[in-house]
């Protein structure tokens, strides 16, 4: 595995900046736990019971970013793309190898959207999650993606472990 995802956050600066730092490191993080694996790789379910799989995780969080960001956020119709109803894991169970790097590039495009869309609202700025009556600072947001992301990556290094064996922090 190559670590030429990710960055280490910074260790001095403002507190927008150490929190894109930490938000940016576990996206990088994750898509290092991807590098080097075929389609086939990506979607092989190695925990047994669950249905949990390396680009199940990358849609999961896709659907998370935009969830928190673009529609709770940002307000913009952002209906869920892997998850129905009638599916309601699809992030996970819906998984094909053929898909995974266009999923891939998919997680890519909602990254940077997330970013932008991100940046224009100030830390203590709120905003009302859909279907809520509590108010939610742009700050927890940032929290609350850094533990989602730093959650899923330990989810994404046993997985990554049980297909091939590699390790890393």
């Amino acid at each position: 595995m190559t670590t030429e995802f990710r960055v280490d956050p910074p260790t001095v600066a403002d507190e927008r900046v150490l929190l894109q730092g930490f938000l940016d490191f576990h996206r990088g993080t994750l898509l290092w736990k991807l590098s080097g694996l075929s389609g086939e790789e990506l979607v092989r379910r190695t925990v047994e019971p669950s249905s949990m799989s390396l680009i199940g995780l990358v849609r999961h969080l896709s659907e998370v970013e935009k969830y928190w960001i673009h529609r709770a956020l940002a307000g913009h119709d952002s209906p869920p793309k892997y998850w129905t109803a009638e599916h309601p894991d699809g992030d996970f169970d819906l998984v094909t190898p053929e898909q995974a790097e266009q999923d891939l590039e998919d997680y890519r495009e909602i990254v940077k959207l997330s970013d932008a869309l991100a940046a224009q609202h100030p830390l203590d700025g709120t905003f009302i999650r859909p279907r809520y009556e509590d108010g939610y600072s742009v700050r927890w947001l940032y929290l609350h993606l850094i533990e989602e992301y730093a959650r899923h990556n330990g989810h994404a290094d046993l997985l990554r472990e049980r297909l091939d064996g590699a390790t890393g922090e």
